[in-house]
């Protein structure tokens, strides 16, 4: 098992020793957990507070758009895809605070956990949705939400891939050094597949359900969206991606 790059350094960064480690806003060591301290703050660390308070308010309002009518099949789509898209912006949230080996092997492990969880959550609604379908005799990924949603399902498990295999089982790559070489390229990609799959709910707002059921709307998505980007991508540290 490989830990992330980086392992050195002990101690959060700070201003003097590396300013280019500084998260996005803020002050070197901001974003960083500290030495000593429970894993369980990075949730609500620096601007994370944010990014929960957006996430919650998005999943609040798929959710009581959904149980305010008749629950239905088709009613554990909306639930769980809202649900994996919580689980994987918590697992962004835990993981980018961490700076020493043995806070990034603590992190990785619930980053995988959380992940996994959300993997399994996306393809439990699309299990539903494609059923409901072939049921019903309706048409597969012809609207923007279906097409996007497919795009984001795809996207979610190679990166579950990549990311399991490049941290557990670095031999695939060829060894650690070159697993290490793509560890940047997932973490850019984690950051694209959650405005990704904020597009994915925003376009589904524009479906014949939610315009004849669950009444969703669309400004609500793009506000909770933003307010949830704004408290997760400060924290990102400009060195973990390479810069």
């Amino acid at each position: 098992m490989s830990y992330p790059a980086n392992d050195q350094e002990e101690n959060p960064p700070t201003q003097d020793q590396r300013p280019e480690d500084e998260p996005l806003l803020g002050r070197a060591g901001d974003a960083s957990q500290q030495d000593g301290q429970g894993i369980q703050f990075n949730f609500f660390l620096g601007t994370a507070i944010v990014a929960q308070a957006g996430i919650w308010i998005l999943a609040a309002t798929v959710w009581a758009s959904v149980f305010l009518h008749d629950v239905i099949l088709f009613s554990a789509h909306p639930l769980l895809n809202s649900a994996g898209i919580l689980l994987t912006t918590q697992a962004i949230l835990v993981l980018q605070p961490t700076h020493s080996p043995k806070q990034k092997h603590q992190g990785t492990n619930i980053h995988a956990v959380l992940n996994i969880t959300s993997i399994l959550t996306l393809i439990a609604g699309l299990v539903v949705i494609e059923y409901n379908k072939i049921s019903h005799g309706g048409t597969h990924f012809v609207s923007p939400h279906a097409i996007l949603g497919l795009i984001t399902y795809i996207f979610f498990i190679i990166q579950a891939l990549v990311g399991i295999t490049q941290y557990y089982l670095p031999i695939v790559y060829g060894g650690e050094d070159n697993a290490k070489a793509i560890w940047k390229y997932h973490r850019m990609g984690g950051y694209v597949i959650l405005i990704l799959s904020f597009a994915t709910v925003a376009a589904a707002t524009a479906t014949d359900f939610n315009k004849n059921v669950l009444h969703i709307q669309l400004w609500a998505v793009i506000v909770a969206a933003i307010i949830t980007l704004a408290g997760v991508l400060p924290r990102i540290k400009k060195q973990k991606l390479g810069f």
